[in-house]
């Protein structure tokens, strides 16, 4: 089957990797001049299946209203006349509801340790390379308030198959030493020893360069226009090149993973799916004394800020803004992450030399992603990852190739265009839905 993926970032590029394995003829167009050039640049790093907790949960609503007149809040709602954004908050608010998080929070595990899985298989078979550490995910609280209500939310990861442990103070600072110099602000933590890191960007790079050696092309610099749909098909998808030169791309069925801009891509064809960008910020710091910067990947959870060793550098990203697709660095918003760090790890770097950089996370109300068919039935999904795509894109690309190719992925997730309490999906129906 020919397969054109729209989006070269570590979504399509995985997803490409796994479709060229399963003997599909596969293209991947991306507007960028490589992979992974956008939200996959400069991420947090972790592949973190125990950060399984949606933003939408019971005690959201109490924080992001007392967080909406903070310029350096965690989670900040910038309020517009933006229809699309009021759909998704309101939606976000019914995510809230307990039995929402509860089973938003089994779809996310599920497919966290499915992608997991499915990562250290692909960097068996292929010795990829991308600044990937195996000392897994310290969760750590300065808020005793912010600890206590950690606690239901790991038991609930426990009890689907996540060994995410209760740590007290001491056990955090024994785990991870560089957090010695903040010991006394702890006040407990929570541990996933399987969790791991890695440079996502070195990672889609390094894939992309391996899919290409099985026979998969890669069309940068080359900008969408439109998707030409004709009754319950799409018939080509409209391009242009650097030269403005337009074509019109064909193929047997096409994969959208353009992140944020999937929404964009779908209205003038009367589809609407429930993707808002959240913008979320980095810094990639360089370390001059090892010893003062943390090698265990670290999530600060009442900051909502997560910090990752990627060889001689250290990765803080976190907090999300919704406020369109505006990409411009906030500098309130960037001195936040410097003055927590350099709280945090006095002395671990040079701070001055930070390189700060931003990205629009594609994010569903429920942080649960879109997978699958759509309604049109040679169009598919693989958007809406969130602050979740470098977890979840080995088994997200393992999953629609699984999909495409008229089999059910072997995980319990939610799949769009699957039943999913009837038996596997056959060639026959694929063709017929």
């Amino acid at each position: 089957m020919r397969v054109l993926i729209l989006g070269a970032g570590v979504i399509g590029t995985a997803s490409a990797w796994y479709l060229a394995r399963a003997g599909h003829d596969v293209t991947v167009i991306d507007r960028q001049p490589g992979a992974g050039l956008e939200t996959s640049f400069a991420n947090g790093g972790q592949i973190s299946v125990s950060h399984a907790e949606p933003w939408a949960n019971p005690g959201a609503p109490a924080k992001i209203l007392k967080w909406l007149s903070k310029e350096d809040a965690p989670l900040l709602f910038r309020l517009r006349a933006d229809t699309a954004q009021w759909s998704w908050g309101l939606r976000f608010l019914v995510e809230c509801l307990p039995g929402r998080t509860r089973d938003n929070i089994a779809q996310i595990l599920n497919l966290g340790l499915y992608s997991r899985a499915a990562l250290r298989e692909l960097r068996t078979e292929t010795d990829i390379r991308y600044d990937h550490l195996e000392r897994g995910i310290l969760h750590f609280y300065t808020n005793a308030a912010e600890f206590e209500a950690a606690l239901e939310p790991a038991r609930v990861m426990r009890e689907f198959g996540v060994d995410r442990q209760v740590m007290t103070r001491d056990q955090c600072v024994a785990l991870e030493p560089a957090l010695g110099r903040a010991r006394d602000r702890i006040v407990g933590g929570t541990y996933t020893s399987e969790d791991e890191s890695g440079n996502a960007h070195k990672f889609t790079v390094e894939l992309a360069r391996l899919s290409a050696l099985q026979g998969v092309v890669f069309r940068y610099g080359t900008t969408i226009r439109s998707l030409q749909r004709a009754g319950d098909r799409i018939e080509g998808v409209r391009v242009a090149g650097s030269d403005q030169r337009e074509e019109t791309l064909r193929a047997d069925a096409y994969l959208l993973a353009l992140g944020s801009w999937s929404p964009l891509m779908l209205r003038p064809i009367g589809l609407s799916i429930p993707v808002y960008p959240a913008k979320g910020y980095s810094i990639t710091v360089p370390i001059v004394d090892a010893d003062r910067a943390p090698t265990v990947s670290l999530t600060d959870d009442e900051f909502k800020l997560v910090y990752s060793r990627l060889g001689n550098e250290l990765r803080v990203a976190g907090t999300a803004e919704l406020n369109g697709y505006d990409t411009g660095l906030n500098p309130v918003r960037c001195e936040a992450l410097v003055k927590r760090t350099a709280d945090l790890f006095p002395g671990f770097g040079d701070l001055a030399q930070a390189r700060y950089w931003t990205g629009l996370r594609p994010a569903t109300p429920g942080n649960v992603p879109l997978i699958g068919r759509s309604s049109i039935s040679n169009l598919y999904f693989n958007t809406g990852h969130g602050t979740l795509g470098w977890t979840q894109a080995c088994g997200s690309g393992r999953a629609i190739a699984e999909i495409l190719s008229g089999r059910r992925p072997d995980v319990d997730f939610r799949f769009l265009g699957i039943d999913r309490s009837a038996g596997p999906v056959s060639v026959e129906q694929r063709r017929a839905a």
